[in-house]
């Protein structure tokens, strides 16, 4: 006896059907891709906020360099002693260090990309198989 394959066949779906199912299957697609985009806006976000946070430790090593430069400057010159210019290095050291900070924070920030590449381009992708679909 010969073995005869059995092909299981969907039913003929009449155009109501199969326009309902892919409306579902578009409505579906359209909820997954507005989830993608939230994901990778919350991702970028936070790496905002992360460069952000270094800008700012920067910009108050910053101020606190200013700070220590000027009482160094003004005891220097007020005494023309020794605690003056190692007050005017340690002020310098930091305005070196903070320097380096802003630099960071600012490459940090240069790398955050807003626009959600992966989602524009699987909402084009969709867009090709929703017009494959209709016709």
């Amino acid at each position: 006896m010969a073995e005869q394959t059995v092909q299981k066949r969907e039913p003929q779906l009449g155009i109501g059907e199969l326009l309902a199912r892919t409306g579902r299957d578009l409505a579906d697609l359209l909820r997954c891709e507005v989830e993608l985009a939230r994901i990778e806006l919350t991702e970028e976000a936070r790496a905002t906020a992360k460069a952000s946070v270094v800008l700012i430790v920067g910009a108050i090593a910053a101020v606190l360099a200013v700070l220590l430069l000027l009482f160094a400057a003004a005891w220097g010159l007020a005494e023309v002693m020794a605690p003056g210019w190692a007050f005017l290095i340690v002020g310098a050291l930091t305005a070196v260090g903070a320097t380096l900070l802003v630099l960071a924070g600012r490459q940090r920030l240069a790398q955050v990309d807003l626009v959600p590449r992966q989602t524009t381009t699987t909402l084009k992708e969709d867009a090709r198989w929703a017009s494959q679909q209709l016709r």
